[in-house]
């Protein structure tokens, strides 16, 4: 069988840190194989239509976090999940899955061990995600964005495969593009809070952000909000004559990334990742409720790193303030933070990844 024939499934949870990667890997891989996505119904918005990658939605469901009945009604959901994997596996027959997080992957990896199938994890938290942790059991290997990963047992460490983060491809080509003046007199900030907003961020920043214009700082701001907090937020930063931009979740970040001087962000693994890649020094705020604080672990990580500053939310109020004025004062802590971002490359993850998968394949010839 030719190479280009070959059926690669990639399997994703419906979040945009799950569906963004996927897409890049998507995106990559189709040039040789013919690649489907399953995932679940959240992820169709970030999905759009590409006629060489085929998309299909399962109705698969969480067990965690919830009440018993929920808990009853998500297994049912990933039972029934699982049946309908296996009857489409029977008929498509993948040569390899690709479980990319989320509890999406989960029946699909499973019902493709159970057929024979190869099945390969991809984990770009630093603490590998329970979905992943279920199923790495029965994975040939887990592809690994840091070689700090955390959660993996002894006995499945040589499952491990260092991959890098995979970065949208329009993504890491703004590097040439993206130059920053940090001698200019205004800053440009971007507040992103990531595919599933930041209530909070609209809430409490724009406070901030006129108390850094009341105190000297020359702002162009780029905010994501909530549809809902567009007309409040405008009416804000128009009182006190601040230049801005608001906008809802937008997949392509180009044109706020060639724009911004510094970030404040939530903590999720690719958002972080462009960042690094585009040397955008940033202020990381974790979202307190991710899944095991992985957030948490994603933004620390950064920062021992020098890349970032981590602020948790409960101190938001009383001290980004006070690290916006500093910057202000002392512009070298972001060239040093660029600086020290140079040390981080991507640019390689998919040579790496593409090497894996033609040696699973040539296996099974």
């Amino acid at each position: 069988m030719k190479k280009e024939n070959k059926r690669i499934l990639i399997a994703t949870g419906g979040t945009g840190g799950h569906i963004f990667p996927s897409l890049s890997l998507a995106d990559f891989l189709k040039t040789k194989h013919r690649v489907e996505i399953v995932t679940d119904k959240r992820g169709l918005k970030y999905l759009a239509i590409d006629k060489k990658i085929n998309i299909r939605t399962i109705n698969s469901d969480t067990i965690f976090g919830k009440s018993v009945f929920k808990a009853c009604l998500g297994i049912i959901k990933i039972i029934l999940s699982f049946i309908f994997s296996i009857f489409s596996m029977i008929s498509s027959r993948p040569k390899l899955i690709i479980g990319m997080g989320g509890y999406s992957s989960f029946p699909v990896c499973v019902a493709g061990y159970c057929l024979k199938i190869p099945v390969v994890i991809y984990e770009n938290n630093l603490i590998i995600g329970r979905a992943n942790k279920l199923i790495l059991p029965i994975a040939k290997k887990i592809l690994v964005s840091t070689k700090d990963v955390q959660g993996v047992k002894s006995k499945h460490i040589k499952k491990i495969f260092f991959s890098g983060y995979l970065i949208r491809s329009h993504i890491l080509n703004l590097k040439k593009e993206n130059k920053q003046n940090l001698e200019k007199k205004s800053l440009s900030i971007l507040i992103m809070g990531g595919s599933q907003s930041a209530k909070i961020f609209g809430e409490i920043l724009p406070d901030i952000m006129i108390r850094c214009f009341q105190n000297g700082i020359k702002l162009k701001i780029y905010q994501q909000c909530l549809d809902q907090q567009v007309s409040q937020i405008k009416k804000m930063y128009e009182k006190f004559d601040l230049e801005f931009e608001l906008f809802s979740f937008s997949d392509d970040m180009s044109k706020y990334y060639k724009l911004t001087d510094l970030a404040i962000t939530r903590s999720g693994a690719s958002s972080l990742a462009e960042l690094v890649n585009l040397r955008i020094p940033f202020i990381a705020i974790p979202l307190p409720s991710s899944a095991d604080n992985h957030q948490f672990e994603n933004a620390n990580y950064f920062k021992e790193k020098g890349y970032c500053f981590l602020l948790e939310e409960r101190f938001v109020s009383d001290k980004l303030f006070g690290i916006l004025i500093d910057l202000n004062k002392n512009e070298k802590k972001l060239f040093l933070m660029k600086e020290r971002m140079t040390e981080h490359s991507d640019k390689d993850t998919f040579l790496k990844i593409e090497q894996l998968i033609e040696k699973i394949l040539n296996e099974q010839n």
